[in-house]
C-alpha cells in the first residue's frame, strides 16, 4: 500500500495567463512540468518579465527533482528555463525535438550573453516522443500528441502510486493542423479505458463558445493580404510561432516574394526549426535584413518580433521610428498575427496607432481572419472530458474567470462539482487512492526579472517606480549652520516629471518658505529634520496640486 500521498503543486499558470510551472511529488521524488514566464503589465515599470517563485522547492532540501519536462516551446512554456535548471543543474530535461531545440537555443544565447568569454554550458535535454515511457522515481510519464500553435505538443499522461494524471498542456482539436500531425485521439480514449483519476486541462478560452478554428483557416486572409498589397508586407508574430512562420512562406513563394526574417530570437528559431525539418524554406527564399534596400517593395515579405507591443521588438521599435535599418514606407502592409495578450491590449493598440499615422496599413483583427487561437473553446473541453472520463478534474492555465467557466463546463459534462477542483499558485493538492483535496499553502506568487537582476525588484520596488510614473519627483537640497541650526540661503529644488519649476513661481516660493518654516522650528531635531521636511512638503504639494510625488530632502551641515 502506498505510504505518502501524491502532493501536485502548481507555482504558475492558475490565475494568470503565463509562467506555467507545475511540480508533482510523491516522498522524497519531484518532477516539474514546464518552466515559464509571464510577460509585465502596464505598471510593473521597467520589468522584463516574470518567473515563478520556486523558492518552495528550494527550501526542500530533501527533495529530489529528478527531471523537468516540457509541453512545448511557447515562452510561457520554456522562458524560465534557465533559472530553473540553474537551481537544479541535476535535474533531466525532457521535451520533443522542436521544444529541445527551442531550449538548447535560449540556453546558448543567455550564457554568450551573460559572460561571452565563458564556456557555453549547455542543458541536457533528452529528445522524447509521444508514445515513450519515462519512469521518473514512482512515476511514469507517457507524452501523448496534441495540436496548439507551434508544432511538437505534448500532454502528458502521468502514472502515480494513486492512480492515473492527464495533463493537456496547450492544446486545441485541429484535425486539419500545417505541420500535418492531428491530435491523438485513440490515445485519449484509451486512457479512459484504464482509469484517469485527475485531468489537468488547459482553460484559456473557456469563455468562447464552440469550437477554435484550423490553423489552416489562416492562409486564405493571407493570401487576401498579399493580393492587395502594392508594397512591403511585415508580418508581426511571436518568435516560437513556428506554423505560422510556415504559412507566411507558402504564401510569398505563390507571390514570389522573398522573405526577410528580422529580430535575433526569431532567426535563431527560424534558424533551428528548418536545420531540424519544422520549417520548409528554400535557402535562395529568405534574405539578410541587411540587403533589404536592394530588393523592390512589393518583392519582400518580412516576418517581424512585437505583436504584443513590447516597445524594444521590431514592431515597436518601427512604430517610434528607432529601428537600426527599417523604418515605415508608405504603401507597407503590417500584419498582426496574433491576439493581445490579457492585459497588453493598451500596448498593441497604441502601437497600431502610431504606425498608421506613420503611413502604413495595418491588418489585424477583425479587420481580417489574420490570426486563431492555438486554445480550445468550449466544445472540444467538452470533448476532452467525454475522451478522458477523468473521476476528478482541475482547470490549469487561465486567469480566474477561465477557471471557474471551465469548472461550470465540467459539471456540466457530469463530473461532481465535489470532484471540480478550482485553485491557485501555491495551493498544494493532496491525491491518495480515494480523494482529491486542497492542501496546505506554498509562496506561489511573482519574481521579477529586471536586466541581470532576478528577485531583487519587489513589491514595493514597482510601487515606488509606479509613483515615480505617475507623479514624479521633488528634491529638495538645503544648507544650514552646523552650529546654530540656522538655515544659509534659499533651498535648492530639483523637479522631474511633477510640475515645470520654471513655470511654478508661486509653488516653488511656497516650498522654501514651508522648508525654511520647518528648519525653524526644528534647530536641534539633527537626523529628524529631512524626514520632517519630506512630510511638510508632501502634505503642501498635495493642498495646491491634489498629485503626491516622491519628495526627497537633503540637509547639509555647513
Amino acid at each position: 500500500m502506498a505510504k505518502h500521498k501524491v502532493r501536485i503543486i502548481p507555482l504558475g499558470g492558475l490565475g494568470e495567463i503565463g509562467k506555467n510551472m507545475t511540480v508533482f511529488e510523491y516522498g522524497n521524488d519531484a518532477f516539474i512540468v514546464d518552466t515559464g514566464i509571464m510577460f509585465p503589465a502596464n505598471d510593473m515599470h521597467g520589468v522584463d518579465y516574470i518567473i515563478p517563485d520556486f523558492s518552495y522547492l528550494l527550501e526542500r532540501t530533501d527533495l529530489n527533482v529528478h527531471a523537468i519536462f516540457f509541453t512545448h516551446g511557447h515562452e510561457d512554456h520554456i522562458g524560465a528555463v534557465n533559472h530553473v535548471t540553474e537551481a537544479f543543474p541535476k535535474a533531466t530535461l525532457y521535451a520533443t525535438k522542436l521544444t529541445a531545440g527551442l531550449i538548447e537555443v535560449k540556453a546558448y544565447n543567455s550564457s554568450r550573453f551573460n559572460d561571452p568569454a565563458a564556456p557555453t554550458k549547455m542543458p541536457d535535454v533528452k529528445v522524447i516522443k509521444p508514445g515513450d515511457k519515462i519512469p521518473i522515481g514512482p512515476f511514469t510519464l507517457e507524452p501523448f500528441r496534441v495540436t496548439h500553435s507551434i508544432p511538437a505538443c505534448v500532454g502528458y499522461a502521468i502514472d502515480t502510486p494513486h492512480g492515473l494524471i492527464v495533463h493537456t498542456g496547450d492544446y486545441k482539436f485541429d484535425n486539419n493542423p500545417v505541420d500535418g500531425r492531428r491530435p491523438d485521439y485513440a490515445r485519449l480514449a484509451s486512457y479512459a479505458e484504464r482509469g484517469v483519476k485527475l485531468l489537468m486541462a488547459d482553460s484559456t478560452n473557456a469563455d468562447k463558445k464552440g469550437w477554435t478554428a484550423s490553423e489552416s483557416t489562416i492562409e486564405p486572409a493571407f493570401e487576401k493580404v498579399f493580393k492587395n498589397a502594392k508594397g512591403r508586407i511585415m508580418v508581426a508574430t511571436f518568435a516560437s510561432l513556428i506554423s505560422r512562420v510556415q504559412q507566411v512562406a507558402n504564401v510569398a513563394r505563390k507571390h514570389g516574394r522573398k522573405m526577410v526574417i528580422t529580430g535575433f530570437t526569431m532567426r535563431e528559431y527560424v534558424k533551428l526549426a528548418r536545420k531540424i525539418g519544422y520549417l520548409d524554406i528554400p535557402e535562395d527564399m529568405l534574405v539578410d535584413v541587411s540587403k533589404l534596400d536592394s530588393l523592390e517593395p512589393h518583392k519582400v515579405v518580412l516576418m517581424v518580433t512585437g505583436s504584443q507591443g513590447e516597445p524594444s521588438a521590431v514592431l515597436g521599435r518601427l512604430s517610434v521610428g528607432k529601428h537600426r535599418y527599417l523604418d515605415v514606407q508608405k504603401n507597407d502592409t503590417i500584419v498582426l498575427s496574433s491576439h493581445p495578450i490579457p492585459g497588453n491590449e493598451e500596448l498593441v493598440y497604441r502601437t497600431i496607432d502610431r504606425l498608421i499615422q506613420r503611413g502604413a496599413n495595418v491588418v489585424y483583427e477583425p479587420i481580417e481572419n489574420v490570426h486563431v487561437s492555438g486554445h480550445g473553446a468550449q466544445e472540444e473541453m467538452k470533448l476532452m472530458i467525454n475522451l478522458v472520463q477523468p473521476t476528478f478534474l482541475m482547470p490549469v492555465h487561465g486567469e480566474v474567470r477561465h477557471l471557474h467557466s471551465h469548472a461550470r463546463l465540467a459539471i456540466e459534462s457530469g463530473i461532481p462539482e465535489s470532484n471540480v477542483i478550482v485553485s491557485d499558485n501555491g495551493t498544494i493538492i493532496e491525491m491518495d487512492r480515494h480523494y482529491i483535496r486542497k492542501g496546505e499553502r506554498v509562496p506561489g506568487g511573482y519574481v521579477f526579472v529586471d536586466g541581470s537582476g532576478v528577485g531583487d525588484v519587489g513589491r514595493a520596488v514597482i510601487h515606488d517606480r509606479e509613483i515615480l510614473a505617475r507623479d514624479g519627483f521633488l528634491i529638495v537640497t538645503v544648507n544650514v549652520n552646523r552650529q546654530t541650526g540656522e538655515p544659509i540661503g534659499r533651498p535648492e529644488i530639483i523637479s522631474r516629471g511633477f510640475v515645470y519649476l520654471r513655470d511654478a513661481n508661486d509653488l516653488l516660493q511656497n516650498v522654501q518658505d514651508t522648508v525654511h518654516d520647518v528648519l525653524q522650528s526644528n534647530r536641534n531635531a539633527n537626523g529628524s529634520r529631512a524626514s520632517k521636511i519630506e512630510d511638510s512638503v508632501s502634505k503642501l504639494l498635495y493642498n495646491e496640486t491634489r498629485r503626491r510625488p516622491m519628495v526627497f530632502s537633503i540637509v547639509h551641515k555647513v
